[in-house]
């Protein structure tokens, strides 16, 4: 089942910060959107989720799950998202997909490398470019 028209969220949930990309309305592109710290309270967490969503009248929302780059299974760090995203879908009154993110924290670093942003600014924006890239990959993939 398709996720109902309207913008979608993207996040890649790391274990310090959250990176959040947004699409336009046509579900055509990807755009970094912001980057959440983590404060070690899940329910905060993804109360400001659910503020980002509301604001932005999002209708879906895509997570990244980091699979082993080497077997494409579910790892501990997979597991932990697992775990996240089925908190966030019990909170939520939308659509919650999950898509592979294999290497795109490395693909949003070498962006920031060509682009030559130094290292004190990179830190919130290679987790929202990382979220650009997963919902993008989400975006192509549904049309």
């Amino acid at each position: 089942m398709s996720p109902p028209l309207g913008r979608t969220l993207g996040l890649d949930l790391g274990s310090r910060r959250i990176g959040v990309a947004i699409s336009d309305a046509a579900r055509i592109l990807a755009t970094p959107y912001t980057t959440i710290q983590r404060v070690g309270d899940r329910v905060a967490e993804h109360a400001e989720i659910a503020k980002i969503l509301a604001e932005e009248s999002a209708t879906s929302l895509v997570v990244g799950l980091p699979l082993s780059l080497s077997t494409g299974e579910a790892g501990p760090a997979a597991r932990a998202v697992q775990s996240e995203v089925k908190g966030l879908r019990k909170r939520l009154d939308l659509p919650v997909e999950t898509i592979d993110e294999r290497l795109t924290t490395v693909t949003a670093d070498d962006y920031l490398d060509q682009m030559n942003i130094d290292h004190r600014r990179r830190k919130d924006m290679v987790d929202q470019i990382a979220a650009a890239i997963i919902l993008q990959s989400w975006l192509d993939r549904t049309r």
